[in-house]
């Protein structure tokens, strides 16, 4: 077993289990995925944590609207949010619900009695404005002509007793931490938005809702009228899924091995929750913060936000179905900037993929199989390939490195795309196609080969599937090579 520096653990935010998946979901788990498989390859022993969120009231409305109950409707957008590690080739090693009572709700539990503890959980009235959509309290100045801009709806005015935590206790400690980059929040801009918010003083924070008016969630300890707001609740599947609330010595190992986490994958709606409001939960138990946090920003289609009124809810399997489950890795990846917003729509995607993938990587691959399958096994190639491309592989290698420590995902693929750039100019340079003598061909196979094979390297985090494609044609045993013809890797469309 490695040690714990050797291991690396990621997380993504868990989607809200109201409704399925559809394309604004992708970037959390597909970020996350690729950053997971470069680790495995690198020899760290990994653990990839996905999820879903499925407590609230927005939850037990949307169930009353479809004849179901809370637990039938979480159970079926779960396995449709679970669905997602087929359709989109992911590879995680976990998968955490907030309504399994036995992973989850022991670490929910554990972790407001030692708030409690802390001296930091209090009870109070309090009279505000709730959005059901974001379930959350909002303000005024939140509000625009008094509705919610995300939901177009007024909030419900609502005035109840509830457990707070004292959030505030903690300002000045996590404008600290993540100054000094003990909690480092990935960009730069992000960082800066965060510290602006702390530095105004965060405010304590709801913890619970009467029970009366929300039932579907996890019970308040020793207080049965109340349930546990979602911060307690969602925030804490991180640790509760490994193990954290549970004590035998198997889950007390995995918790110490595993916190705190390497990188917490984040959308920018998220970034309040989880750099404020969750560091301030760990402080005040005595846990360790994780130590990145990435913020990505959000999907658009064709200019506009993601919205059943607009009409423009597009489903991963609906665009996997139609190209491929590589050819969605590549786009969102490589199209999408990963610190910004990012745009889709049938006609860029199309570009993408005719441009990068059919005239770009689908090509090249396919012209060196054509002739490298004439010459056989090709013995000791690595020995005779070009010294220039071993520099330019090393210098596309820094790079890209570079680009994937920064999570930088659509600069290391344009990094990557330097190779096939590379791998056609030498291809048309030597005219391989019209070289008759098999010693002089060999060495320029080798060549090409051996560039591809290294490309296919660097491609194996964003394109798994693309890659063993590969392999499967150039297949190297020892010190030698034998390459095969194989199906067109991207057909071109239109």
């Amino acid at each position: 077993m490695s040690s714990y520096r050797d291991k690396f653990y990621i997380t993504t935010s868990i989607p809200y289990a109201n409704a399925g998946p559809h394309v604004g979901h992708i970037l959390d788990p597909l970020i996350a995925d690729v950053l997971a498989r470069f680790h495995r390859t690198h020899g760290r022993e990994v653990r990839f944590l996905a999820g879903t969120d499925e407590h609230g009231a927005k939850i037990v409305r949307k169930a009353e609207e479809e004849g179901k109950t809370p637990q039938e409707l979480v159970d079926e957008n779960s396995a449709k949010f679970r669905a997602l590690r087929e359709i989109l080739n992911l590879s995680w090693d976990d998968f955490i619900r907030t309504s399994d009572k036995e992973r989850h709700w022991p670490g929910a539990q554990k972790m407001w009695k030692v708030l409690v503890d802390s001296g930091d959980i209090y009870k109070k009235k309090y009279r505000g404005l709730y959005c059901v959509g974001h379930e959350a309290f909002v303000t005024e100045k939140d509000l625009v002509k008094g509705k919610c801009q995300d939901h177009q709806k007024e909030p419900e005015a609502v005035e109840e007793e509830n457990w707070f935590f004292r959030l505030s206790r903690y300002s000045k400690e996590i404008e600290s931490r993540i100054k000094s980059g003990e909690l480092e929040i990935i960009p730069e801009t992000r960082k800066n938005e965060i510290l602006s918010f702390i530095s105004q003083g965060l405010e304590d924070v709801s913890f619970s809702r009467p029970s009366k008016d929300l039932s579907w969630g996890v019970p308040v300890p020793e207080d049965p009228t109340q349930t546990m707001y979602v911060w307690c609740d969602a925030l804490v599947n991180y640790i509760s899924a490994v193990g954290y609330g549970r004590n035998d010595e198997k889950s007390r190992f995995e918790f110490k091995k595993w916190w705190p986490a390497d990188l917490q994958v984040i959308g920018k709606d998220n970034l309040r929750f989880h750099a404020a409001i969750w560091p301030g939960m760990l402080l005040s138990a005595g846990i360790p913060l994780p130590r990145r946090i990435f913020v990505h920003g959000f999907v658009n289609v064709e200019g506009q936000k993601i919205s059943k009124t607009v009409g423009n809810v597009i489903s991963p399997e609906t665009v996997a179905e139609k190209y491929g489950t590589d050819a969605v890795r590549y786009y969102f990846l490589r199209e999408f900037p990963s610190y910004d917003d990012g745009d889709f729509s049938y006609k860029k995607f199309e570009e993408r993929y005719n441009g990068d993938l059919a005239n770009g990587l689908g090509n090249l691959v396919a012209r060196v199989a054509a002739l490298g399958e004439k010459l056989g096994e090709i013995a000791n190639f690595e020995n005779k390939v070009d010294r220039m491309i071993l520099e330019k592989i090393s210098e596309v290698k820094n790079n890209y490195e570079k680009s994937i420590g920064e999570i930088r995902l659509n600069e290391a693929l344009a990094r990557a795309w330097e190779l096939i750039s590379f791998a056609d100019s030498f291809i048309n340079e030597n005219k391989i196609w019209v070289v008759k003598e098999a010693g002089e061909l060999a060495i320029l196979i080798s060549s090409a080969s051996f560039l591809i094979i290294q490309l296919t390297g660097l491609l194996e985090p964003f394109l798994p599937g693309t890659a063993e494609k590969i392999k499967s044609q150039f297949r190297v045993e020892g010190s030698s090579i034998r390459i095969l013809r194989g199906e067109n890797l991207f057909p071109r469309l239109g």
